[in-house]
Parts: C-alpha cells; structure tokens; sequence
C-alpha cells in the first residue's frame, strides 16, 4: 500500500498530528542547518527572514489541514442538504480513518432510522386522516345533506297550499336548501372518494378533472392509460396527488389550461404528471402551501417520488413517478 493510502486510512488525531509534526521538523531542520544567525537586539533584515518562514509554515499548514479535513467538509455538506422527504441521501467517504468512517457510518444509520420512522408516522397520520374524512363525509351525507333534502320536500309540499305572496319567498328557500345540499354533496365527494371505491382510478379521474373544469372554467385535458396495475392504496395517493395540485392550481397559478395524465413509462413505472400554464412559482423559496408538503408525504408513504418544477411566469408541473420495484 502507498505511503498516502496508509495516511488516509490513519484516524483523523494521527493525520493531523503528523502534518503539524512534519512541519515542526522541518522549520527545525532550517532553523539548525541553514546560514542563517539571530543577534540581540535582532535586525530587520532577520526579522524578515522570520516572518517569511512563518509565513511559508501557516501556508503547508493550511494546505494539509484543508486537505486532512476534506471527509468532515462532505459530511457537513450532506447533513445540510438532508431532506427526509426525499429520502436516498447518504453520505460516502471513500478512502478515510476509521473515526471519519464510523461517523459516517452513524450519520447515514441515524438517517436511516430517520426515514423509517418518517414513513412509519406518515403512514399511520394518513391512516387516521383518511379515516377521518370518511367519517366526516358520512356525517354530512347521511345527516346533514338528509336534513337538507327532507327541507326540500316539505317546500315542495307547503308550495302548492301557500299563497301567492309566499311562493315568491317559498322559491328562495327551495333553491337555497338546493344549493346547500348540492354544496354538502360535493364536499363529501372530496372528503371521501366514492368514485375511486366503485369505479377505479381511472373514472375517478375523469370525475375529478370534469369538476375541476365546471368549477374552474379551466380548460382541461387528459391522458390516462387503463389497466395499471396498483394496489388500492397506490390508486388512493395517485389520486390525492391529482385532487391537490388541481385545488394549487384553482387557488394560486391563475392558469387558462391544464394538463393531467396517467401512464406508465419506458421501466414500467406508473407516472401521474399534472401541468398548468399558470404564473408558477420559485420553487426554491418556502413551500407555497401545506398541501405541497402533504404530496411528499403520500409519495414517501408508498416509496414514490415527487418532483415539482416551475419558474416564474413559466406554469407548474407536479409528477409523482411510481417505480415498478418499490
């Protein structure tokens, strides 16, 4: 093995000492050997010699300690950019001491624990929300959207006896009590997917993307490719994926047309992409709503992964990539 292989695998203590000491022996060296005599009271001159060969010994000294600590310089680098979201980040040191190898080693086993119990959280908070909102959507259904609808019936039945100077109010009523159970019935559609449980994921996401554009009025077009093969909470998250960045694009891109598409690609990956021509965003400042940070979350929870481009007056593209192997 060379002589500096055997010095990169020396612990970091060993490799710093050894520079400082080379360095020491050889400013001794020249100190004892070289022509050079210090009077007292010292000269100019010998105190310009002494500055020098300080000067050149701070030099080798930065250079080998920036060279000694370049393991520790990528580690602090990775640490910085760690993103649990977006798991994968490992740090690699390759030819080091033992003490920057084993921490190394701890760092990437403490993100490793890190990201599991991420998922394992993730999972069982999305667990209970989903729970939740089916719990919600059956309550306004069956309580609230009942009340609303026995309201109707009791207009239709007082309309025909009342006077003419209370039909007028009677009209009122009715549309309202009409529109608030339309409202209560769309509500439970988003809280709960009834679509996504009878239909499939693909007429789910017709259903979807036609609400969004009478909503809207954005024009809107698709691409989704039948007979994917995915299990229902695959099917569960594409589709919460979908319903968030197109309630992002009704709330902030102010776009004229939007793009959602469904398909696998060249490794058999399932790809979900959904564009817009909106006023886009930045996408290195804060994320722009917490919805963002909940699709991450979904992709984490079932090891897809999310990525959002966008620039400045440039429109959106969320795509959540789903690989065959997960």
């Amino acid at each position: 093995m060379a002589v500096s292989a055997r010095f990169r695998l020396l612990p970091l203590f060993w490799r710093v000492f050894l520079a400082n000491a080379a360095l020491l022996l050889a400013a001794t060296l020249v100190l004892a050997l070289a022509p050079v005599r210090i009077s007292v009271p010292i000269t100019f001159g010998e105190l310009l010699v002494l500055f020098a060969g300080l000067l050149a010994m701070l030099s080798l000294n930065v250079v080998f300690l920036r060279h000694t600590l370049r393991p520790l310089r990528a580690l602090t680098d990775t640490m910085q950019h760690v993103d649990l979201l977006a798991p994968g980040s490992r740090v690699e040191v390759g030819e080091v001491g033992s003490d920057t190898r084993h921490l190394a080693a701890a760092f990437n086993a403490m993100i490793e624990r890190l990201e599991t119990e991420r998922r394992e959280s993730a999972s069982m908070a999305l667990a209970v929300q989903e729970g939740e909102r089916q719990r919600i959507a059956r309550e306004l259904h069956d309580e609230v959207g009942q009340t609303l609808t026995a309201m109707l019936l009791q207009i239709e039945s007082i309309f025909a006896d009342a006077p003419p100077s209370l039909q007028d109010h009677l009209d009122e009523l009715r549309e309202t009590a009409r529109t608030g159970a339309e409202d209560v019935r769309r509500i439970a559609q988003r809280l709960r997917p009834q679509a996504l449980e009878e239909l499939g994921l693909q007429s789910s996401l017709v259903v979807l993307s036609d609400q969004f554009a009478a909503q809207t009025g954005v024009a809107i077009t698709r691409r989704i490719q039948s007979g994917l093969a995915l299990s229902a909470q695959d099917e569960l998250v594409i589709y919460r994926v979908a319903q968030e960045a197109l309630t992002n694009i009704a709330r902030h891109a102010g776009a004229t047309s939007a793009e959602i598409e469904l398909v696998t690609d060249g490794d058999g990956a399932a790809v979900l992409t959904v564009r817009d021509d909106g006023r886009g965003f930045d996408t290195r400042a804060p994320l722009p709503s917490y919805g963002v940070r909940g699709m991450r979350e979904r992709a984490l929870l079932i090891g897809a992964s999310l990525q959002i481009t966008s620039a400045d007056g440039a429109g959106t593209a969320v795509v959540l990539r789903l690989p065959r192997e997960r």
